[in-house]
């Protein structure tokens, strides 16, 4: 009889920390992905995420930047200040220099969709043609002012095309270069005439409506693309998503907001292992 209670409260210690315990246990087995996403792709990856939370009972936390550009909440500038990601999505050079620097595991960078440039005006305003050459320079140096981004598409607007087409000078008094939110959403607000950014930043925005994209003999073609950060300790979920995004299942959902989809062969499982890449970055 003296052996018994010691077992008996033996056994109910346990019981009292399985029942304790089992909480946390839970806590610790939850998948719960941080993701970034340039604005090229937010539109298509807000309509995707809760499909893929359903499916998966992976939960994502989804935070915005911009690909470029030197903004405090631009996707490089986040990263070097040791915010922690699993999965970044911005356009492929970008992508691309950020694996250069150390953040990005190699073998894992996955094309998505492809995005075009277009105009924006308030809505309800007159859009001007931009449809040939003749008409989009027409419609620059017409315009009262001009609002570009901040990020890719801006970028090779005024680096590149408007100086190489010989405007640069005659519109830049009056461009603004538009930092840490949409052009459309400039336009909108009436302070800027006509706005231009990747087709799939202008199209969700209430208040500004889509005029047309640039003629194709200036259009710029930017790939977005996803990759994991080699800090994440959680490369399966990580890679669910990325083969999820780059799949043809999701296609039709990606063109609706003015993408072109990429769709991948293979998943990503496939054509890649963590410790492949360790070390060195390629």
């Amino acid at each position: 009889m003296k052996l018994t209670q010691p077992r008996v409260l033996l056994t109910g210690f346990f019981l009292s920390t399985i029942v304790f315990t089992a909480p946390v246990f839970a806590r610790h087995d939850s998948t719960k992905l941080q993701v970034i996403t340039s604005g090229g792709f937010s539109a298509a990856f807000d309509l995707l995420k809760p499909e893929f939370e359903r499916e998966t009972g992976i939960e994502i936390q989804t935070s915005h930047g911009s690909s470029t550009g030197g903004a405090k909440d631009s996707i490089p500038e986040r990263l070097k200040r040791g915010e922690k990601f699993d999965v970044i999505i911005l356009s492929r050079h970008s992508l691309n220099q950020r694996t250069k620097a150390g953040y990005v595991y190699p073998a894992t960078r996955t094309d998505l969709v492809e995005s075009k440039i277009g105009m924006s005006v308030k809505a309800g305003a007159p859009k001007p043609d931009i449809s040939t050459p003749e008409a989009f320079i027409h419609t620059l140096k017409s315009a009262k002012s001009i609002g570009y981004s901040a990020s890719a598409s801006g970028t090779y607007l005024s680096t590149k095309l408007w100086p190489d087409m010989g405007i640069w000078k005659t519109i830049q008094p009056k461009s603004q270069r538009i930092l840490s939110e949409r052009v459309a959403s400039v336009v909108a607000r009436g302070d800027v005439e006509i706005g231009f950014q990747q087709i799939s930043e202008i199209l969700p925005i209430p208040g500004a409506e889509y005029a047309g994209q640039i003629p194709d003999k200036y259009q710029k073609v930017t790939t977005f693309s996803a990759g994991i950060i080699r800090t994440s300790q959680k490369l399966k979920a990580a890679e669910r998503l990325i083969d999820y995004l780059s799949s043809n299942r999701v296609a039709k959902t990606i063109r609706q907001t003015g993408l072109f989809p990429v769709i991948r062969a293979t998943t990503l499982a496939t054509n890649w292992q963590p410790e492949q890449v360790n070390g060195t970055q390629q």
